[in-house]
């Protein structure tokens, strides 16, 4: 079933995060409370603190914000990439939904993708946008849909072929299908580092569109086509 997919139709995404602030302390007295009491559910030991566990606040949209969106899609066999990126969230947040609302992209049968989206991105995505204040595109807004009126694709969870405890990351994927590993500088635990720490946030960005370009070789691979070569990618 997965062949029935016109991967043109396919816009492959993904997203980096971190905590809103860089350091607990710097919560207000009403956020840092209720990030106590979420602490308090995700503690894996009575050991841990709020404080020590503040450094995953990035990956809950109520408690991170998004720092960095990349885009891509197929257009013939060049791989167009777009990176959406800064520290004003709103203007990222805003400038990815007029992409989504454009011509190009704001049509019936288009699709996102992207590796556990159903799970993170999409919803992180959809969420930050209402908290920013902005109306969401109608790719990303479920409300009201059928299952089969969503057009959402998920790497991670074409892969589970119904096996709901099944989990599967990207960078074995890209093994599994001799891709090349997206992680080969930086992974997902390091980016609020290099974000408040660092200040590098293009860095991130190239880190991001690896793992974007990863994405779509790996439904590509899924479809038994052949993979984009590094010299059809195109940054734009």
């Amino acid at each position: 079933m997965i062949d029935q997919y016109n991967v043109e139709k396919i816009l492959f995404l993904d997203i980096e995060t971190v905590p809103r602030e860089k350091n607990y302390k710097d919560l207000s007295t009403e956020l840092k409370t209720l990030w106590d009491k979420k602490a308090a559910n995700i503690k894996q030991n009575k050991d841990d603190d709020p404080e020590a566990l503040y450094e995953r606040a990035g990956i809950y949209a109520e408690f991170g914000k998004i720092i960095c969106i990349s885009a891509g899609y197929l257009k013939g066999e060049v791989f167009r990439v777009k990176s959406f990126a800064g520290h004003d969230e709103k203007i990222i947040l805003s400038e990815f939904s007029n992409l989504l609302k454009s011509n190009y992209f704001n049509k019936r049968d288009q699709l996102l993708c992207a590796h556990n989206g159903k799970e993170f991105d999409f919803p992180y995505i959809a969420r930050r946008m209402l908290i920013n204040k902005i109306p969401l595109p109608s790719i990303l807004d479920t409300a009201g849909k059928k299952p089969w009126e969503v057009t959402h694709l998920d790497t991670m969870e074409l892969w589970k072929f119904g096996d709901y405890k099944h989990y599967t990351s990207l960078v074995l994927l890209a093994y599994l299908f001799d891709i090349p590993s997206p992680k080969d500088d930086i992974n997902g635990s390091d980016i609020a580092r290099v974000y408040w720490e660092e200040n590098d946030l293009e860095r991130i960005v190239k880190y991001c569109q690896k793992d974007v370009l990863t994405v779509a070789q790996i439904f590509l691979s899924y479809q038994g086509k052949e993979k984009i070569d590094d010299g059809d990618v195109q940054v734009v």
